[in-house]
């Protein structure tokens, strides 16, 4: 425990910033692909998110434990909802769900991280990053080209 006045910081508390940051750091990243790509939710959005729910969680975890679960069924409906005026309908295109589900993916990351599961939350960042960037990946960039071009043509069976 550290003294400095009448502010005493505890190892726990080092644990809750360090979480936090890492959260927003992980999500930082996807946010700043999803910025380059021309998304309006970007490296600070992503980031803000992630940092909001690993905040909610790790307190949620760590000193309201029997109601840590509805705090984060709480922070995934908040979460939900802002990524759902992330979708917008434009002529007959609908855009934005990429950003949403993003968004959506991000929170996870903060909830993973907040809880204290640090391998699972890199791992979730590199399979959203690995998902969002696969073009750019040798060998992955086939994957969803032909049911896409289908799709498109009006070729796939509609049954």
């Amino acid at each position: 425990m550290l003294d400095v006045g009448n502010l005493s910081i505890e190892g726990r508390d080092l644990v809750f910033v360090g979480r936090i940051a890492l959260a927003g750091f992980l999500s930082f990243l996807i946010g700043w692909e999803r910025e380059a790509r021309g998304s309006h939710a970007g490296d600070r959005t992503h980031a803000l998110v992630a940092i909001a729910t690993a905040a909610f969680t790790s307190i949620g975890v760590e000193k309201f434990t029997d109601d840590a679960g509805r705090i984060i069924q709480g922070t995934i409906t908040g979460v939900g909802f802002l990524g759902a005026g992330m979708i917008l309908k434009e002529g007959g295109q609908v855009i934005g769900l990429t950003t949403a589900a993003g968004i959506w993916a991000v929170a996870a990351i903060g909830i993973m991280i907040g809880a204290g599961e640090y391998v699972m939350g890199v791992g979730l960042t590199g399979l959203i990053l690995l998902v969002l960037i696969k073009e750019k990946v040798p060998g992955l960039s086939w994957l969803g080209r032909a049911s896409n071009r289908e799709r498109k043509s009006g070729s796939l069976d509609k049954g």
